[in-house]
């Protein structure tokens, strides 16, 4: 296991005085060489992220815990198709919260009142610091403000895709058998976890190595999805993560996507486009509608991301040949 000592670690209250600039260094590097990040002092309350993570953990325990024992029970009996059967299983408890285009907070069972407007309060936060990074991003890149928040935005909503995944990771009495979630790249745009200070799990790929993501009191996780890297033109790149069961204690999860609209058009940003490509009429990443490739992802999450890149890349060659020939 590699050394987390380097792991990117981000105080935002720095970009606010004299060392900006090696606050940016900092972030630009973490986008660069690592696609994870971890940031402090990032606005959100630290009261708020204490009564999410009460009611989150209450919640699982009232009317999650056991329904989950039930499936595990099930998922992992003996038998010789356990191992198999292994394979294909994450050990983890979810439900998903939709904020934009619209939210579906409302219509989720199981929920107080209390947990919805904790919730709401939470998204609301977490949207504006999405926001706020990636007009970051932009700054680092030599984009215009503002340039990314518009990329994600669909023409029909003019409005992102924001959703909030609550995961629990219980503990596993078969962790050399069953991840507690498989690795793979996040399909969207940029990622913000709050996750478990106590309960670590979550490691990332790096240079052949899975480097644990250290749980930090009131941090926020951030990683890069698959939209970024193209967006960007592989200056920053999505990155394989994984999370592994523990026999011990229940790791809590709350990553919120910040994802493009499902009718948004995402393409590499012409400003990030070298110049021998340009000349060449050639672009590294593909063009497509971001719902044709959730359509994609799906169907191929815990594969390598290339292959579904080049998928696009090839409708787009045909495209041309089409009309060449025509």
């Amino acid at each position: 296991m590699a050394p987390t000592s380097s792991f990117p670690i981000i105080d935002m209250g720095l970009l606010a005085g004299e060392q900006r600039p090696a606050a940016m260094d900092l972030l630009h590097d973490a986008c660069e060489n690592w696609g994870f990040f971890q940031i402090l002092n990032h606005g959100i309350s630290t009261e708020l992220m204490d009564e999410v993570e009460r009611l989150t953990k209450d919640h699982y325990k009232r009317v999650r815990e056991q329904r989950f024992l039930e499936f595990a029970s099930k998922a992992l009996e003996d038998g010789g198709d356990a191992k198999a059967a292994a394979e294909n299983l994450d050990w983890e408890s979810t439900f998903f919260v939709r904020h934009l285009p619209e939210s579906n907070l409302a219509d989720i069972p199981d929920l107080d009142d209390g947990y919805r407007r904790a919730m709401r309060r939470f998204a609301g936060d977490l949207e504006a610091l999405a926001e706020r990074l990636l007009d970051l991003l932009c700054e680092n890149l030599g984009l215009e403000k503002g340039y990314l928040v518009r990329a994600f935005r669909g023409p029909s909503t003019g409005a992102p895709t924001f959703a909030t995944k609550v995961s629990s990771y219980p503990p596993c009495p078969r962790p050399d058998l069953v991840k507690g979630l498989r690795a793979h790249t996040d399909a969207g745009g940029i990622i913000l976890l709050f996750q478990d200070d106590r309960v670590g799990g979550l490691q990332l790929l790096k240079d052949g190595d899975w480097v644990d993501v250290p749980p930090t009191r009131h941090s926020i996780v951030v990683n890069l999805g698959d939209q970024l890297e193209v967006i960007t033109n592989g200056r920053y790149k999505s990155v394989v993560h994984r999370v592994v069961a523990q026999p011990d204690g229940n790791r809590m999860s709350i990553a919120s996507f910040y994802n493009p609209g499902s009718d948004a058009v995402i393409f590499p940003a012409p400003a990030l486009v070298k110049d021998e490509d340009a000349a060449a009429g050639a672009e590294v990443y593909p063009r497509f509608v971001f719902e044709d490739y959730m359509k994609l992802y799906v169907r191929h999450k815990f594969e390598a991301k290339e292959p579904r890149f080049q998928a696009f890349k090839s409708m787009e060659t045909e495209s041309s040949n089409r009309i060449a020939i025509a």
